[in-house]
């Protein structure tokens, strides 16, 4: 059963909920690599659809409790603490590695430090020409547990295993890149969003020099604000303290700010 939660700047209405608010019924049609097999990925949303509302394979039945998190969540919608921070929120669009929306709602939520972080890093990177585009920020567990069915066993080091949650589930990652704060035009790096090749470390080494030093550039910016780089992806970042917030499952219009 769904209990409410009440934290000092957010009131999450369903802390177990099914996260319906943000998945698309409908399995997806495309993907920007083979699929393991349309049958898991269609067993993967019968299974969100079930009375527990969860992921069920593998032993997993729903969002893993994990004892360190202490902190009772406030998730802040990014726009409302840096309006001039913009977003892209691919999950809520068909361009994404899966081929079609996962989200209802093109948002983006996290934990207030993290949020309060990120606006310092906005404001820092306008004073050098240029701005945040977040493509994705809080991800309600049921949406991981779709991800990573639908991602064959060689990608999944891009994916995070529901068994364990990611950081996303806790409201303390990010998915950014940089634009130019004239025109908002995305800027290039050294692979899109969601590239499932060795272009996305962060190390890469290859393409062209502007776009590495706009990638290094970036990481710097969010380093300084206490964000680290996860190894396999320069546009994700996962915000300090991450483990100290639950993993999550409240689908965003459940999700009310009363800061």
């Amino acid at each position: 059963m769904a209990m409410p939660i009440l934290t000092g700047g957010g009131v999450l209405r369903s802390y177990a909920g099914s996260g319906s608010g943000n998945i698309d019924p409908c399995p997806p049609r495309g993907h920007a690599f083979a699929p393991v097999r349309t049958a898991s990925v269609a067993l993967a949303w019968a299974l969100l659809s079930s009375a527990s509302g969860c992921g069920g394979g593998a032993g997993v039945t729903g969002p893993p409790v994990d004892e360190r998190a202490t902190r009772a969540p406030d998730l802040v919608e990014i726009s409302a603490v840096a309006p001039s921070i913009r977003l892209d929120i691919r999950y809520a669009t068909s361009s994404n590695f899966l081929g079609r929306p996962v989200y209802g709602e093109a948002r983006a939520f996290l934990q207030r430090p993290a949020a309060e972080a990120l606006a310092r890093v906005q404001k820092a990177v306008l004073a050098d020409g240029y701005t945040l585009i977040v493509f994705d920020g809080y991800r309600p567990w049921s949406v991981t547990r779709v991800f990573w069915d639908a991602t064959p066993p060689e990608k999944k080091v891009f994916v995070a295993d529901p068994a364990k949650g990611s950081k996303h589930n806790r409201g303390c990652a990010v998915d950014l890149t940089l634009g130019d704060a004239a025109t908002g035009k995305e800027l290039e790096m050294p692979s899109p969003y969601d590239d499932f090749t060795e272009k996305a470390h962060p190390e890469y080494t290859g393409g062209p020099p502007e776009a590495r030093r706009l990638r290094d550039y970036l990481r710097g910016a969010m380093e300084r604000e206490g964000f680290k780089v996860y190894e396999h992806e320069w546009w994700h970042f996962d915000f300090r303290d991450w483990e100290e917030y639950p993993v999550l499952d409240v689908p965003f219009g459940e999700i009310q700010d009363t800061g």
